[in-house]
């Protein structure tokens, strides 16, 4: 860190996950929040990096070879642990 972290950046955090769920997502499943969470947090973390392209293609990149089945999407599969969380 540069010494220069203060309350402001995660009040912006929070105001840009505020107006994504009441203006993209509708709403959230409480199941889903991590996955919302940690989209917003990617995003955030990403801003000042990348451009839209670039930042997809690097979604893409975590994407590429993974299976998420609709079981474990809606949450009926018990057994199935979460993804792991994107840095």
């Amino acid at each position: 860190m540069d010494g220069r972290v203060h309350t402001n950046g995660l009040e912006n955090f929070w105001s840009l996950l505020k107006r994504g769920i009441g203006g993209t997502y509708v709403s959230v499943e409480p199941f889903h929040l991590f996955r919302y969470l940690d989209e917003q947090t990617f995003r955030y973390n990403t801003r000042k990096d990348m451009n839209d392209g670039d930042r997809f293609g690097m979604a893409l990149s975590y994407v590429a070879g993974r299976r998420l089945t609709y079981k474990h999407l809606t949450g009926k599969d018990e057994s199935a642990v979460p993804p792991p969380v994107l840095n």
